[in-house]
């Protein structure tokens, strides 16, 4: 798994939902019980801890923003932390595998 096929993963899914307004992402995501924000937010805090662990850095909270539409733009950010950290390629294929399975549940 290289960081390009990380990278194509993140720009499916903020494809996916790039353009969502308030209404989509507080609806419930499939086969769940939370907010399609909150399975966001959730991948989010999950690629960031990667990032942390991969820079020998502790974990931290990413900041649960008032707008959900910034979900697309922090999930970029950390991604591109985490490539930068340069994981093994098994924790980016882990990575990868977090938000296919996310887009899936959207």
């Amino acid at each position: 798994m290289s960081a390009a096929e990380l990278g194509r993963a993140v720009d499916l899914l903020v494809r996916q939902v790039g353009h969502w307004q308030q209404p989509r992402w507080a609806a419930v995501a499939e086969g769940g019980n939370v907010s399609r924000a909150d399975l966001v937010h959730k991948l989010v805090q999950e690629v960031a801890d990667l990032a942390a662990d991969a820079e020998g850095e502790p974990r931290r909270d990413v900041p649960r923003l008032a707008h959900p539409m910034a979900l697309p733009d922090q999930l970029r950010v950390v991604t591109a932390d985490l490539v930068a950290a340069g994981p093994p390629e098994a924790v980016l294929a882990g990575a990868a595998a977090l938000v296919t399975a996310t887009r899936g549940a959207l």
